[in-house]
């Protein structure tokens, strides 16, 4: 007899989701940065440090929050919308605490968020966090299981 199908495990769906999250999230920035000639963080003096801060706590916050979406038995969608608003403004404050590290003055790091925050690379990040967040949480909703063989799925003893 067929076993019904249970769905991945919630950390294998949040892990999926992080990952192409991280992965969303760096190809849309390059792609977008390629094609409009402006850059992700457009104030002068910043450094790499504010960038990879935020993201980093972005991605931390996206996992995160769709760990405790996907807990649930059954996780709605539109928990999603959530992951998008948690991510953001986890861009944002990681954003604020990086330009502190980079020992930038406060008038940078503000005008460094507002620019981000009203920029096309905005749409990017909370794009990549509804897609990721939305396949996280389809992997326990639609009880996907690993592929297999037509042979594995005989009722043989």
């Amino acid at each position: 007899m067929t076993e019904p199908r249970r769905g991945v495990s919630p950390p294998v769906a949040v892990a999926f989701a992080a990952v192409g999250f991280f992965a969303l999230l760096i190809a849309g920035f390059g792609m977008l940065s390629l094609l409009s000639g402006a850059e992700v963080i457009a104030v002068p003096g910043l450094g790499p440090l504010p960038g990879a801060i935020a993201t980093g706590a972005a991605t931390v916050v996206f996992a995160v929050t769709t760990w405790v979406a996907v807990r649930r038995r059954h996780p709605s969608f539109g928990a999603a919308v959530v992951i998008v608003i948690a991510t953001f403004l986890a861009y944002l404050a990681g954003l604020a605490v990086g330009a502190v590290f980079a020992a930038t003055d406060a008038a940078r790091t503000a005008a460094a968020i507002g620019a981000f925050a009203t920029s096309w690379f905005a749409l990017v990040l909370a794009a990549a966090a509804l897609v990721a967040g939305w396949a996280g949480i389809a992997l326990i909703r639609t009880r996907a299981g690993r592929p297999r063989w037509p042979w594995e799925q005989d009722d043989r003893p």
